[in-house]
């Protein structure tokens, strides 16, 4: 799961919240110099990222992508399914996703001495384009894949990845549809 997803699914617990959204820029003992719930989030985000990454459902996303993508298709599996989440916002969430994400900025920056510098960097951009209110609609995503495409170290051809989910948009949705409510079971019993 990418940002959309880790956020929602840490519910209204905001240390929680942001440890599971820095989860990707803390590494190994790293996570010793944040508070113990900060310090939860992040062993959160870990937690999901197995979950996801070994889990047979995500596993048919990733396959479908890997000739073309490589190495980045799980990267790309999670933005589609950020873009599920936002395009089906009200089926798990009764607030709108513009107020939502808008609060989420929000709340961020009251951690922000606390953030990885590379957490600041990127939520400068994020905030500024409100990417996880546009990860509904494919031209967001695509806003997205391109930027990623500029940093990777590697050709990752994530600016065609856009056109790959339109090929199987309804395989990739029914997955994310199937998953997702996994994805929640798996968290309500995190400790």
């Amino acid at each position: 799961m990418k940002f959309l997803a880790n956020v929602y699914i840490s519910g209204a617990n905001e240390p929680l919240m942001v440890g599971n959204f820095i989860g990707d820029f803390v590494k190994g003992s790293q996570m010793d110099i944040y508070p113990e719930e900060i310090q939860k989030g992040i062993r959160l985000h870990r937690s999901i990222d197995h979950f996801t990454d070994t889990h047979e459902i995500v596993l048919q996303s990733k396959v479908r992508l890997r000739d073309q993508f490589r190495h980045y298709a799980p990267v790309i599996v999670d933005v589609y399914y950020d873009h599920f989440l936002a395009k089906n916002w009200s089926t798990y969430s009764a607030v709108p996703l513009m107020d939502y994400t808008t609060q989420f900025y929000q709340k961020i920056q009251t951690y922000i001495d606390i953030l990885p510098k590379g957490v600041i960097h990127m939520l400068n951009y994020m905030s500024k384009d409100n990417w996880l209110y546009h990860y509904q609609f494919l031209e967001g995503i695509q806003r997205a894949f391109v930027g990623m495409s500029r940093r990777t170290k590697f050709e990752s051809k994530m600016e065609q990845a856009v056109e790959a989910l339109k090929d199987h948009y309804s395989a990739f949705e029914s997955e994310f549809q199937s998953f997702f409510p996994l994805l929640q079971k798996h968290v309500s019993n995190f400790e």
